[in-house]
């Protein structure tokens, strides 16, 4: 660096560049009874970014790695403190447990995860493991390594592991210690496989358990195989060609495993040893690639370093650990969603027809249990009462109205998300047959929707009204007092706490969705139609058949029944969490405010302004528009997440979509003629 900068930072005048810091960690190495921990440290602290605006530790990395290949005294001297490092620490942990899922479970790691971001672990500097937490000590070091080209850390590791010096006695023991790592990773598969989780969940598991039994025995003897020729070079060693071919035959077993999972349903425990035993093969398999390609500095093993260090970068994180093992469980959730999705579609007008009879029937059940909701609320109860009140009539309402096939227009984003989710995972903007599919269901979607909503809203609103007029006419005075009818109007007003409010409701709606589809899933799993159907005490009751016909009408309806009622009570609870909170929590729903709205006039005697019925009207549409979008919005997210699809082609698709409204407005209102 210049005499300039170097006498400023002398001085205290500034503060040594990325580049003088990584000229320093470089030159640091030429020394060789220095600490190889601090200074790794020390490299990797210069090369990291220093601030969220620096970008460019790819290129301190890529400076690195020339300056080690033009400098063979300095590339000597960096290689010598690696490979030694390496070889006089404990490594068979790095080798079995980085990047793999621990055999504690799910929430023993989960708690794990949570107590170590209060309290740290202690780190043994004597296992690479533990090292490299402390070489990597910041917790987001895992995003600046993912953006290191994979042909800069290959050229990396070649200049670490040079053919001509895999014979050091360095490298042989690290070769020694990945022979010990490839015969725990096989012991731990043929422990996995014959878990009874697995076994119940295998489609025949007769046929694949001797590949889980032998890959152990096998693995022995490829192992006794290359100690036999490290310690003898006459000796050949076995290529684990019938090895590897063991490997695929388990991984081959595990896929069907989670093909028949996707069907009939999968558990936290069935996805989380699938993951594990997958996780372990697969690095078996690199091992294998490893050892026996005999050049440890090879594109194998810089790939495997490279993805093991961010794996174990992000070993703390929540967030990676139940991305690892909720995609079964949320694919499996969400595709349960997607089927009851296909059934809020309109695509003929029988269909359409049908919509607005199932909305209409649901807007008289909804005018009801608002009533009933504002006298619980007139009784004034304690608020555990109120709450209770509150939950069963909104629960059991719902439930009510799932079961008599009547429908809630706000229910239909968070499923019919799902379904869109599909099609936007096999969409190519390239073709326009795929994107006119697409359009089709949007616009059947919309008029689905819009069916739903004016059957809610047009039939809530009058039933309301009707109901309290009756009631008023046979006790003789307004069953709506002027001052609850105040409050009523009050709770509409768009520029208050009603869109907020909505939104949570939105949010419930998402998580009823997602509630549905996992009662769906256990039910499945848990084969809950024979199991009921076996109940002795039923079978005495109804009969045989009879039983066996409740536990499949359970089974096809528990995720519909457990998703409404839930959601039932997320609503009737949420004003008095708030009120016990002190916080301004609350629910808006587009229905219910409909039949508010209906409840209000009465308690004025109609006797309000054409003006405050247009401005209450109008928030009744926001809050419909927000219960929507934020639903849909949520439900479509979490769909294509679970299914791995990154879409980037929405302008082609919204451009599509704008020329269907132009040219056919009519079939986002109701289906055409033809279908």
């Amino acid at each position: 660096m210049g005499w300039r900068e170097r006498f400023g930072v002398l001085f205290g005048r500034g503060r040594p560049s990325p580049a003088m810091r990584l000229d320093d960690a470089l030159a640091a190495f030429r020394a060789p009874d220095a600490d190889t921990l601090v200074l790794l440290r020390r490299m990797v602290a210069a090369i990291r970014p220093q601030g969220r605006r620096d970008q460019d530790a790819g290129v301190r990395f890529a400076t690195m790695v020339e300056r080690l290949e033009s400098e063979a005294e300095l590339c000597a001297a960096f290689r010598h403190h690696v490979v030694h490092f390496l070889a006089s620490r404990r490594l068979v942990t790095f080798f079995t447990d980085s990047g793999i899922l621990p055999g504690t479970g799910f929430f023993s790691e989960w708690w794990r995860i949570l107590w170590n971001r209060l309290l740290p672990e202690a780190q043994d500097e004597r296992r690479l493991k533990d090292c490299l937490h402390i070489v990597y000590d910041r917790p987001d070091d895992w995003r600046w390594q993912e953006q290191i080209p994979p042909e800069l850390t290959r050229r990396f590791w070649a200049l670490m592991a040079p053919r001509a010096e895999t014979d050091a006695v360095d490298w042989r023991s690290i070769q020694t210690q990945i022979l010990d790592a490839v015969l725990l990773l096989a012991h731990r598969v043929s422990g996995l496989g014959v878990e009874d989780e697995l076994m119940r969940a295998s489609p025949g598991m007769d046929d694949d358990l001797p590949c889980f039994v032998g890959l152990s025995a096998e693995a022995l003897a490829f192992v006794d195989s290359l100690r036999a020729a490290l310690a003898d070079p006459a000796v050949a060693p076995d290529n684990g060609g019938q090895l590897l071919v063991l490997v695929d035959q388990c991984e081959a077993a595990l896929q069907r495993i989670r093909k028949r999972a996707r069907s009939v349903g999968t558990s936290l425990r069935l996805s989380y040893l699938l993951t594990r035993c997958e996780q372990s093969l697969e690095r078996l398999r690199e091992l294998v690639g490893i050892i026996t390609g005999n050049a440890i500095g090879a594109a194998t093993w810089g790939h495997f370093a490279s993805a093991t260090f961010l794996a174990e970068n992000r070993r703390n994180s929540l967030s990676h650990y139940l991305g690892q093992l909720s995609r079964v469980l949320a694919v499996r959730v969400t595709e349960n969603a997607a089927r009851s999705g296909e059934h809020y579609i309109c695509e003929t007008r029988a269909d359409y027809a049908h919509m607005w009879r199932s909305a209409g029937g649901a807007g008289v059940l909804i005018g009801c249990m608002a009533l009933l909701k504002i006298g619980a609320a007139g009784l004034h109860a304690p608020l555990f009462v109120e709450a209770f009140l509150f939950s069963m009539i909104y629960g059991l309402g719902f439930v009510l109205i799932f079961l008599l096939g009547m429908t809630v227009a706000t229910k239909q984003p968070a499923m019919t998300a799902q379904t869109l989710a599909g099609l936007l995972g096999d969409i190519r903007p390239a073709r326009q047959a795929d994107l006119e599919r697409v359009v089709d269901v949007v616009a059947a979607v919309c008029r689905s929707q819009i069916a739903a909503i004016a059957g809610n809203v047009m039939v809530a609103l009058p039933v309301a009204i009707a109901v309290g007029f009756a009631f008023s006419w046979l006790a003789g005075q307004p069953v709506i007092p002027l001052e609850k009818g105040a409050h009523l109007l009050g709770d509409l007003d768009p520029l208050g706490w009603a869109l907020p409010h909505a939104a949570i409701a939105g949010f419930y709606l998402f998580l009823s969705g997602l509630i549905s589809g996992y009662f769906d899933n256990q039910a499945a799993y848990s084969s809950l139609a024979s199991r009921v159907g076996r109940l002795r005490w039923l079978r005495r009751l109804l009969g045989g058949a009879r039983a066996e016909a409740f536990g499949n009408y359970i089974q096809e309806r528990l995720g519909g029944i457990m998703g409404n009622f839930l959601f039932g009570c997320m609503l009737g609870s949420t004003g008095v969490i708030g009120t016990i909170l002190g916080l301004p929590l609350d629910i808006r729903h587009i229905a219910f405010s409909s039949a508010n709205l209906g409840y209000a006039l009465i308690g004025f005697q109609f006797e309000l302004p054409l003006r405050a019925i247009a401005w209450a009207a109008l928030g009744i549409t926001l809050i419909g528009f927000t219960n929507l979008v934020v639903s849909f919005a949520l439900a479509l997210r979490t769909a294509l997440g679970a299914r791995g699809i990154r879409f980037e082609h929405w302008l082609p698709l919204l451009r599509a979509i704008g020329r269907r409204f132009r040219a056919q407005p009519g079939s986002f209102l109701a289906p055409p003629r033809e279908a």
